[in-house]
């Protein structure tokens, strides 16, 4: 057995690599940019461009401590023309501008030195605020004004790649350069970056965007997600770390440990009841099949099992929690709004928040109750018409030990096989019931990230819920054999 289960392991390792790299993916390609959801708002203050910088400095802090200035894998398959490099430049939009300037003309070397031109310039915008004198002459508002106009067409030239739109922007900043004399050292600097963009039109070679070549890159941003960066930033999410909430920018594995308790709770409750009842009515209807008992039950299951979670739920809140009907339950939560009383016992708690447990473990259990009574049923059906259930019966045993001890036990493969895939849903958690009673779970969690775009806290738990998915399948096997001795895995 535990040669078996050392390989079953081994096995694991690439289907890992395969949902790490699925995980990985998903959120490199998930729209929108998470540099951009990071950045704080900039601090209020006097002077306008001191706010720009700020932000344009938590936007490379972001981009560092995400890991976003890497490469994205260990290899990549460019073009001759294209940087090796260009990962490193933070701002998304500027990115993909100088990537389609490389497509069109293919001459990286004189699109950097018109990059480097161009921030040089956006940098003398800051500069131009210096002299106090101007700050706090008449004209200060416009000039600010005039400085804010200036920085947004700067902004907007750096993420342009088509000619026509290039060509405008030098135009409509060198007018406004002309309006103020102190601008004359941007003037030059602007000549200078118009001078570099010419210099790319006429030495273009995109002939080199058919030469394929192969990159190879050591730290790269999937290595990075995998084993960390050394502790600076991540931990890496083989050691537990899903990295940083676009919402809350707490740690992804603090979040879920702070939701997963109750949907923990609410799982393992509902899988507790739902064999407790399920089994029992589910033996009883095979060995009494035909009978009424088995009819009635029969009908009184399907019926539930048909019935949607969701409107069961609302049915529940609206008769049992309804203070004009019956107000028997609280309406949502799982504790009192006050919270617990200060220096209370457990069990003291457990009373506490039992009237806002009953209605959802209601709606987390009654789902179950048809589907593994007949599950047991039809396996037990099977089971009873063995030549060695009629032996055990001709050597005289009483009926309560040929169905608990010989048949049953044979019988349980079928609810081995759901009890392994009741992992996954550990994490998960309910959406819809945890919304409706108002849980502060994993499935509330799930509904908010999408809802959110947090994807950080989505690839979390679809990486959980696989690896959930193979030590449930384990699990099963396990069971398997600890039933039936014929089974070996030697």
């Amino acid at each position: 057995m535990l040669t078996y289960i050392v390989k079953r392991f081994l096995i694991f390792i690439p289907t890992l690599i395969v949902i790490t790299l699925l995980g990985f993916m998903i959120s490199v390609n998930a729209p929108g940019d998470p540099v951009e959801r990071m950045v704080s708002a900039a601090e209020s203050g006097d002077a306008l461009n001191s706010q720009t910088k700020n932000q344009q400095e938590q936007a490379q802090y972001w981009t560092h401590k995400l890991g976003l200035d890497l490469p994205v894998f260990y290899v990549s398959l460019s073009s001759f023309a294209q940087s090796d490099t260009l990962h490193k430049i933070y701002d998304r939009n500027e990115r993909e501008a100088l990537d389609r300037l490389i497509s069109k003309y293919g001459n990286w070397k004189e699109i950097q030195t018109y990059y480097q031109q161009l921030n040089v310039f956006d940098e003398l915008q800051f500069t131009a605020t210096a002299d106090s004198a101007i700050l706090h002459g008449p004209d200060r508002n416009k000039i600010l004004d005039q400085i804010t106009a200036i920085k947004s067409e700067t902004i907007q030239l750096k993420a342009s790649y088509e000619d026509v739109i290039i060509q405008n922007k030098f135009k409509e900043i060198e007018q406004m350069l002309q309006m103020y004399p102190f601008f004359a050292g941007a003037q030059q600097q602007l000549k200078s970056v118009q001078e570099s963009y010419e210099q790319i039109i006429a030495t273009a070679s995109p002939w080199k965007n058919y030469i394929p070549q192969l990159n190879f890159y050591s730290n790269n941003q999937y290595h990075r997600w995998l084993f960390g960066d050394g502790g600076k930033f991540s931990k890496g999410l083989l050691r537990g770390d899903f990295g940083i909430s676009y919402t809350t920018k707490e740690p992804i594995t603090e979040v879920i440990f702070s939701k997963i308790g109750w949907t923990l709770f609410f799982s393992i409750l509902s899988v507790v009841l739902a064999y407790f009842v399920s089994i029992p009515i589910g033996v009883r209807a095979a060995v009494k099949r035909g009978s009424h008992a088995d009819k009635v039950s029969s009908l009184l299951l399907f019926v539930l099992y048909s019935m949607p979670a969701f409107w069961l739920a609302t049915l529940l809140l609206i008769t049992f929690a309804n203070p004009d009907v019956l107000h028997w339950f609280p309406a949502s939560g799982v504790k009192p709004v006050t919270g617990y009383e200060e220096g209370v016992g457990f069990w003291n708690k457990v009373r506490a928040s039992l009237p806002y447990i009953v209605l959802p473990a209601i709606c987390y259990t009654y789902s179950s109750f048809a589907f593994l009574s007949r599950t047991i049923r039809v396996s037990m059906l099977e089971v009873l018409t063995q030549d060695y259930i009629r032996t055990a019966k001709a050597k005289g045993l009483n009926d309560k030990q040929i169905i608990w001890k010989h048949a049953f036990r044979n019988a349980l493969f079928p609810i081995i096989t759901v009890f392994g895939s009741v992992f996954p849903a550990v994490i998960g958690g309910s959406v819809i019931l945890e919304t409706i009673f108002t849980i502060p779970g994993m499935g509330s969690e799930t509904i908010n990230a999408i809802h959110t775009n947090n994807y950080p806290m989505i690839i979390a738990i679809l990486t959980i819920t696989s690896m959930l998915t193979l030590i449930g399948f384990l699990i099963a096997d396990i069971l398997y054999a600890l039933v039936d001795p014929r089974i070996s895995y030697k």
